[in-house]
């Protein structure tokens, strides 16, 4: 009972840093990478789907990514959707390719995305105590059905307490990396 319920939290605990991971990759540096493409949508036939499902996504040079849609006339329509994004992006095509240059980062727009990544580190805390609230509340319904004694329950929190610790330090090392690498010109 108890290893079930810290293998399930140690579980969530790690999809959660997981999914900041994710996140933070989205967050550009000046560095080109094929994943900052990954959440852009382009209509095909009827349908939005990922711009990976329409297109090959490479790197040119560090500052420079290529795109080259599958079928001819997806050109226009993955160029405007590129375009369209949030990411700020202002991407050129030469015949089949469509060449997005990554536009150097500002000291400001730095801080702002510091900022941002801040943010999604808190959130990412915030669901790391949900995941231990939920495990200790699990603990304590076994201890009223008298399934385990007081002294487990306590043992037991213990263990999640040092789960949730480890797991948000594990965050912090995310975010003083994803900082460095900000903020390095």
């Amino acid at each position: 009972m108890i290893e079930d319920i810290l293998k399930d939290a140690e579980a969530r605990m790690q999809k959660s840093i997981a999914a900041l991971r994710t996140e933070l990759a989205k967050i550009r540096t000046g560095r080109a990478h094929p994943s900052l493409l990954d959440h852009v949508t382009v209509e095909y036939y009827g349908s939005d789907v990922p711009i990976s499902q329409v297109a090959n996504v490479n790197v040119e040079d560090p500052r420079t990514l290529t795109v080259t849609p599958w079928e001819k006339d997806m050109v226009g329509k993955v160029e405007k959707a590129i375009m369209t994004s949030d990411l700020g992006l202002n991407p050129s095509s030469a015949g089949l390719v469509i060449r997005v240059p990554m536009p150097a980062l500002t000291e400001e727009r730095r801080r702002d995305l510091v900022r941002v990544v801040k943010q999604e580190v808190e959130n990412g805390r915030v669901a790391v105590r949900n995941i231990r609230r939920d495990a200790n509340s699990d603990l304590k319904e076994l201890l009223k059905e008298k399934e385990i004694s007081e002294d487990e329950e306590r043992r037991a929190q213990e263990q999640v307490q040092k789960l949730t610790d480890k797991a948000i330090k594990e965050m912090e090392g995310v975010l003083e990396e994803k900082e460095r690498e900000l903020m390095a010109i």
